[in-house]
C-alpha cells in the first residue's frame, strides 16, 4: 500500500502560523467533534464508535482503545482519565510534536474521553523535561476554559470535566502506566502488580484509563467523520493515522504521518530522502523506538504497522524509526542502549535491576577488546532470565533489543572477540 497523495490527519494544522491558538484550531472545524458528542451521542455511543473504528493504541502496545475503555465500570462513580504526555521512548517525538503546533487537537480528544468513561477530572502527565509543550498545553486548557470547553456545563450540556497538568520529574520508567500513577499520587514512580488493573483500582484507588497523546488526538477524526470512515484507512486490524518519527542516518529526519502499513522502504527512501551518505548504505532500522528488535536491511522489505512488524519478529511500537548506515558499530549502539536501560531502570525487580548493569558491563567489555566468545551466549541467556520476569515491560524493553542484536549481528560481536576491534568503519568527520 503506497501513501503517495495522503493528506494529513492529525498533523493537518502543524506548522500554519498560530496552529496553537483556538482561533486557529476553530477555524479548521475544532470542537465540532465534541460538541457532537456531547449534544448527540451518549457514553456508551462514543464507546462503540471507537471500538468500531478500530483505533489501537499508539503508545507502543497497539491494545484495542475502545475495548480498554469499554473496561471502565458503568454508573456514576468517580473515575478517571489521564494521558500519558510522558513521552521518553528515544528515538520518538511525535507527542510533543502535537502538543506543541497543535494542543486544542489533544485537548478535544481528551475531553470527549472524559465523557465516554465517565471521567468529570481529567489528569495529563506531562515528561518532566517538556517546558515548551507543558507552556502550550497550559495556554490551550486556559484558552478552552474560558470558552466553555473546560470546567462547568461545557457547551451548555451539563457535563462538568476539570482538568489538571502535572509535571513529572523526568523519569523513563513512569512512562509505564501504572508508575505513572504512582507518580501521579506523589509516590515514587515505580510500576505496580496487576491485577489489579487501572480500570478497576487506578488513581486513588478509582478506576482509571490511562491513553497515550497520539491515541487521545485521534478520536475527534472517529467521533466527527464516523468509525467506518476511520476503519477505511490503513488495513485490516491496523486502521487509521499514524505517526512516524524517523531519525538517524536519512537526509530528512522529521515525523510523517500515512495510513498504518506504509511500506518501511518508501517512508525512508521516499519520503525521509533516502540515505544520508550516498556512498553509505542501509545497514539496519529499529523500527519502533529503542525498546524493540531490530532489523538487518535485509529484512527492511515490510509494512510499517503492528501485525506485519510482529510477524516480521519485531514491534511497531512508539513508531520510532531509527535509521543506521555501515559506517555504525552494532555493538557500540547496543552499548548506547543498555546505558540507557541500566540508567533508568527503578530498580524494583533483581532481574532488571542486576541483568541492565551486567549487559553494560559485558558490552563495555567487548568495546575494549577484552571479550570472548562465550559473552555472547551470556548475553542471550541473560536475556532469557531477564524477559517475562520483570513487574513491568522495563526489563523485556532492553532484553528483546540485545537478543536481536546479537542474533543478527553475531559475526560483529565474534569480530570483536576475535580482531579486538569494530567491524565497521565510521563516516569521516567533517571537516
Amino acid at each position: 500500500m503506497s501513501a503517495n497523495g495522503y493528506q494529513p490527519l492529525l498533523l493537518k494544522n502543524a506548522h500554519r502560523p498560530d496552529s496553537a491558538t483556538l482561533a486557529a484550531y476553530r477555524e479548521s472545524g475544532g470542537y465540532r467533534a465534541l460538541e457532537r458528542a456531547l449534544k448527540e451521542m451518549t457514553p456508551e455511543q462514543v464507546v462503540e464508535e471507537v471500538k468500531a473504528s478500530g483505533l489501537r493504541g499508539r503508545g507502543g502496545a497497539g491494545f484495542p482503545t475502545g475495548m480498554k475503555w469499554s473496561f471502565m465500570p458503568k454508573g456514576s462513580g468517580e473515575k478517571y482519565l489521564v494521558l500519558n504526555a510522558d513521552e521518553s521512548e528515544p528515538g520518538t517525538f511525535k507527542d510533543r510534536l502535537l502538543m506543541e503546533e497543535d494542543p486544542h487537537l489533544v485537548l478535544e480528544g481528551f475531553l470527549i474521553g472524559c465523557y465516554a468513561v465517565g471521567c468529570r477530572h481529567g489528569f495529563i502527565y506531562m515528561r518532566g523535561e517538556f517546558v515548551r509543550p507543558t507552556r502550550i498545553l497550559l495556554k490551550a486548557v486556559e484558552e478552552a476554559r474560558a470558552a466553555g470547553m473546560v470546567g462547568k456545563n461545557i457547551l451548555g450540556t451539563g457535563f462538568d470535566c476539570e482538568i489538571t497538568l502535572y509535571r513529572g520529574a523526568g523519569a523513563y520508567i513512569c512512562g509505564e502506566e501504572t508508575a505513572l500513577l504512582e507518580s501521579l499520587e506523589g509516590k515514587r514512580g515505580m510500576p505496580r502488580l496487576k491485577p489489579p488493573f487501572p480500570a478497576q483500582v487506578g488513581l486513588y484507588g478509582k478506576p482509571t484509563s490511562v491513553n497515550n497523546v497520539e491515541t487521545i488526538a485521534n478520536i475527534p477524526l472517529i467521533v466527527e467523520m464516523g468509525p467506518s470512515w476511520y476503519a477505511n484507512l490503513g488495513r485490516p486490524k491496523n486502521t487509521g493515522p499514524k505517526l512516524y518519527c524517523v531519525s538517524g542516518h536519512v537526509r530528512r529526519p522529521g515525523v510523517y504521518e500515512f495510513p498504518l502499513g506504509i511500506p518501511l522502504k518508501e517512508l525512508l527512501f521516499e519520503h525521509a530522502g533516502g540515505m544520508l551518505r550516498e556512498d553509505r548504505p542501509l545497514k539496519a532500522v529499529i523500527p519502533g523506538g529503542s525498546s524493540v528488535p531490530i532489523l538487518p536491511a535485509a529484512q527492511c522489505d515490510v509494512l510499517m504497522d503492528f501485525d506485519s512488524l510482529a510477524a516480521a519478529g519485531t514491534m511497531l511500537g512508539s513508531a520510532g524509526v531509527i535509521v543506521m548506515d555501515d559506517s555504525v558499530c552494532i555493538v557500540e549502539a547496543l552499548l548506547n542502549l543498555a546505558r540507557f536501560y541500566a540508567h533508568e531502570s527503578c530498580g524494583q525487580c533483581t532481574p532488571c535491576r542486576e541483568g541492565t548493569g551486567w549487559y553494560v558491563q559485558i558490552l563495555e567489555r567487548l568495546e575494549r577488546g577484552e571479550g570472548n566468545s562465550s559473552d555472547l551466549d551470556l548475553l542471550l541467556d541473560l536475556s532469557d532470565r531477564i524477559q517475562g520476569n520483570t513487574i513491568c515491560p522495563l526489563g523485556d524493553a532492553v532484553a528483546m533489543p540485545v537478543r536481536s542484536y546479537v542474533t543478527a549481528f553475531r559475526d560483529e560481536f565474534q569480530h570483536h572477540v576475535t580482531h579486538k576491534k569494530c567491524l565497521a568503519k565510521p563516516a569521516p568527520v567533517p571537516v
